[in-house]
């Protein structure tokens, strides 16, 4: 879509408000709004001004000054609010240069996209995430000085069996573990994945598969197609748009936390990945399960930086209750063609265009621009330093002999852990300027806030386990 068809979509349809929006550093979508009378093609040449000094992990009050650049091919007119209201993805520009602002996660994904382009060894990255979400028909927290709790309320909860609810207790939900995928009326969410599929394909994101996934109380999967890496972002931050908002329709709530609940699955985002050259994959080749050289230096690349990759990939103190070894998590840094235990798989694909490698240790708390930038910035230098990622594990990870297991490196077991290897493995972020070491440091001292908060709140475990000692 161009300007001049946004222009026309406005006019057509009644539009009364055009809300431009945009994500932060930590991954959420912010928003401001402007009346439609205001939109015209020079106002999409000169941008809507903001104060970016408020955004959080973005600079100080000293350069604040922002721009707002809509991407007219975007533009989509919101399923949720009730006045008519077009909405657009922007880029934040800094009005000084006219470029990208350093911290805006989208101007750095087109800066790696530019960068993939400039190193001559593709010009096409695309990426598949599958991002699961747990649906929930309430939930409530506190945390202050006189002590703290989670409840999580949900009539698929396994531990729901002995509870009253309005309407009568029936009896039907999934077992711990037990969620992949017995039909309605044990799966209870197959309408408002429905309905979430149906809004995504109104708004352009297209669907492949839906459905629920195995952790108990309401895990969920919608599978969308791959894309070019910023477009991908893109419809992954609408993907969660629309599930929260369907969700909240529905008299419910959803999250993307990681490990929400304790002693089930928790919620990965395997993110599948090629290069390709013009119109070529250059992951398909002759080698281990229809790849090629480049492919296996890309994994190479991965498993080489995983653990500085986990401050992005893994960003929240949660997303480590997720990746515990021996529990059924995608700890283990080695790469095979079925063995689900490893932290890079290989699919089986019909034919070489779909050739690609899945990364399974990510998670949705990752903010999906710097995550995927950051995956294809590892796997480049794999490429480009011809880094082997040795030979594939086809043996069941989560169950070797003790000798064997020491042998195979493993992701980060903490946040700070990750923050430390990011600290000092960075190079290989920061060529051509598509991450700077200025964003690195901020990044770091912004997620290390969460680091400490969790590392002073006593937490309610520990009254269990030390109160009578």
């Amino acid at each position: 879509m161009a300007v001049a068809d946004v222009l026309k979509l406005i006019k057509e349809n009644d539009i009364k408000f055009v809300d431009l929006r945009f994500t932060d550093t930590i991954g959420k979508e912010q928003h401001v709004t402007v009346p439609s009378h205001v939109v015209d093609e020079e106002w999409f040449e000169h941008g809507h001004a903001f104060d970016g000094s408020s955004i959080t992990g973005w600079k100080g009050i000293q350069a604040s000054d922002m721009l707002l650049m809509p991407d007219a091919s975007t533009a989509n007119i919101d399923p949720f609010f009730d006045e008519p209201t077009v909405f657009m993805t922007c880029d934040v520009i800094e009005p000084a240069t006219g470029k990208g602002y350093d911290r805006d996660p989208r101007s750095l994904a087109k800066r790696a996209e530019a960068y993939l382009k400039a190193s001559g060894i593709g010009d096409t990255a695309y990426f598949g995430p599958e991002p699961e979400f747990f649906i929930f028909d309430n939930v409530r927290w506190n945390a202050d000085l006189s002590g703290s709790f989670v409840k999580i309320g949900s009539e698929e909860g396994a531990w729901a069996t002995g509870q009253e609810f309005e309407g009568g207790n029936l009896g039907h939900r999934p077992r711990l573990k037990g969620g992949y995928f017995p039909v309605p009326p044990v799966d209870s969410h197959q309408d408002i994945r429905a309905s979430m599929v149906l809004v995504l394909e109104e708004l352009g994101v297209p669907v492949e598969v839906f459905h629920h996934e195995v952790a108990n109380a309401g895990q969920n999967e919608i599978g969308t197609k791959f894309s070019t890496l910023t477009q991908r972002a893109d419809w992954t931050q609408i993907l969660k748009y629309v599930v929260h908002n369907v969700s909240n329709q529905y008299g419910k709530t959803a999250t993307f936390m990681p490990k929400p609940i304790v002693g089930d699955n928790g919620s990965g985002m395997h993110v599948h990945q090629s290069i390709w050259k013009d119109g070529k994959n250059l992951f398909a080749g002759n080698g281990y399960a229809g790849l090629s050289e480049t492919a296996l230096f890309y994994i190479g690349g991965i498993i080489k930086h995983a653990r500085a990759l986990n401050a992005i990939t893994n960003p929240g103190t949660n997303s480590y209750k997720r990746l515990v070894p021996h529990f059924e998590a995608p700890v283990k840094l080695a790469y095979s063609a079925k063995n689900r235990s490893a932290s890079i798989r290989i699919p089986h694909v019909a034919s070489d265009k779909a050739r690609r490698i899945e990364t399974r240790f990510p998670d949705p708390l990752a903010n999906p621009y710097l995550c995927f930038a950051a995956l294809m910035m590892a796997g480049l230098d794999g490429i480009q330093n011809k880094i082997h990622p040795g030979d594939p594990a086809d043996k069941n990870l989560y169950d070797l002999p003790p000798e064997e297991d020491k042998l195979i490196p493993t992701v980060c077991a903490s946040l700070d852990e990750a923050l430390d290897a990011l600290d000092k493995d960075r190079e290989f972020l920061t060529r051509g300027g598509v991450f700077t070491d200025e964003w690195i440091d901020s990044y770091i001292e912004l997620k290390q806030n969460d680091v400490n908060k969790i590392r002073m709140w006593t937490h309610p475990v520990e009254f269990d386990m030390y109160y009578s000692l």
